[in-house]
């Protein structure tokens, strides 16, 4: 076994997914999932090398209880394990224009993560007690930042400024960041070598599809644009958050309904999207399911959903001028044949043509190219953004 191993953790609000990773080619040596923090039901489960195990946290336990488990109960129970460790690789969600790349931690860099918290409210305070924890429980290794938005920030200003008064972005840092950029990254690689092709000279759509979603330009390798904005809520429709919108439909609620502001970024961070939709669930396996019995709302939200998609798909055609190859990625991106086939069909004026076998058995982890010999590129590639976490890791701490 390789000593390149990185324990990547990556800490939401209430939950902190983990796993050690060879950076040297992505062997996944543990996966776990610690849920429902600061809940008396506060739980974990984990997989190590095909082994699954699962245990009940201390009631309320949060990310620094969590970490304590994993290092107390499953690291050091896998023998000279955590002596290959080589860092600990931290998802931050936002890093603003300040990370244009991953970095190791310093108590400058924890700072900077604190600043942009307003960006990412959710998600970068969770981050900043991760680091703590990990910090505590492994004081001799590097820790390394690895940002969501890092991948987005070679957009040109014509991409990521909004058009209102300059001063608000120069001032206050209004812009669009983008999010998913590992994800995106990952892809947009794993494409370019799919079609055989030098990542600088190759130009792809990449569609990370989950609760969250995000379209991206990858233009020679490089972002050129992407569907998010200043935080996670514009774009794409998603499971809870409802995407692009008139912004004026917010002041319609606050000043005519007699909605609170609190009120209204709740129905539009955690109401919308498919949920608010269908009236049925934010899982689209369950919009699916729905799907097939004939919910007319539910259809309705699989319709707009692939609808919006299809949309900013095509308009990326404007930026990189030639599409190599569009990827889905994402849980629906990866398992979701007839969200791929809709949006292809969709696509049609491009001459889409889809490969039905092709498109249905590419699910559960396969990779490969769902359109027909005589259609421009599709293909469905499994993201893999904790190698990416751990690839960075591993790479800063050798430099």
């Amino acid at each position: 076994m390789s000593n390149k191993l990185v324990l990547v953790l990556n800490c939401g609000s209430s939950s902190l997914k983990f796993a050690v990773i060879n950076a040297n080619n992505g062997d996944e040596i543990i996966s776990g999932l610690a849920e429902c923090f600061n809940l008396p039901d506060a739980r974990m489960k984990w997989n190590i090398s095909g082994k699954k195990d699962a245990a009940h946290l201390p009631p309320n336990s949060a990310h620094a209880e969590a970490i304590s488990y994993i290092v107390e109960e499953i690291i050091k129970n896998e023998q000279g394990l955590a002596e290959q460790f080589v860092a600990v690789g931290h998802r931050v969600v936002h890093g603003g224009e300040k990370f244009t790349e991953s970095v190791v931690i310093t108590p400058d860099v924890c700072k900077s993560i604190k600043e942009c918290a307003s960006l990412a409210p959710l998600h970068n305070p969770a981050a900043i007690m991760g680091i703590k924890a990990a910090r505590a429980a492994f004081p001799e290794l590097p820790q390394v930042a690895v940002f969501d938005t890092a991948f987005h920030q070679t957009m040109p200003a014509s991409a990521f400024l909004y058009a209102l008064p300059y001063h608000l972005y120069k001032e206050k840092g209004i812009r669009r960041y983008g999010m998913h950029g590992t994800s995106h990254l990952f892809v947009s690689r794993e494409a370019a070598r799919l079609l055989d092709k030098p990542l600088a000279e190759t130009n792809v759509i990449t569609a990370h599809l989950g609760n969250g979603g995000s379209v991206c330009a990858v233009k020679n390798g490089k972002c050129v644009d992407t569907s998010m904005g200043m935080t996670p809520l514009a774009g794409l429709v998603m499971g809870t958050r409802c995407g692009d919108i008139d912004p004026s439909i917010i002041e319609h609620l606050v000043a005519r309904e007699g909605y609170s502001p609190a009120g209204v970024m709740d129905i539009l961070q955690k109401q919308s999207g498919l949920l608010g939709i269908s009236g049925v669930s934010s899982d689209f396996r369950d919009i699916q399911s729905a799907c097939e019995k004939g919910n007319e709302q539910a259809i309705l939200a699989r319709d707009i959903f692939c609808y919006r998609l299809a949309k900013y798909i095509a308009g990326y055609a404007v930026p990189l001028g030639r599409i190599d190859a569009l990827v889905f990625t994402g849980g629906i991106g990866e398992n979701s044949a007839m969200v791929r086939d809709k949006v292809l069909n969709l696509l049609s004026v491009f001459g889409y043509q889809v490969d039905s076998e092709k498109n249905e058995t590419t699910i559960l982890g396969k990779k490969g190219t769902i359109t027909t010999e005589n259609s421009p590129t599709a293909m469905v590639i499994p993201t893999n953004e904790e190698w990416v976490i751990a690839q960075d890791s591993a790479s800063l701490v050798s430099a």
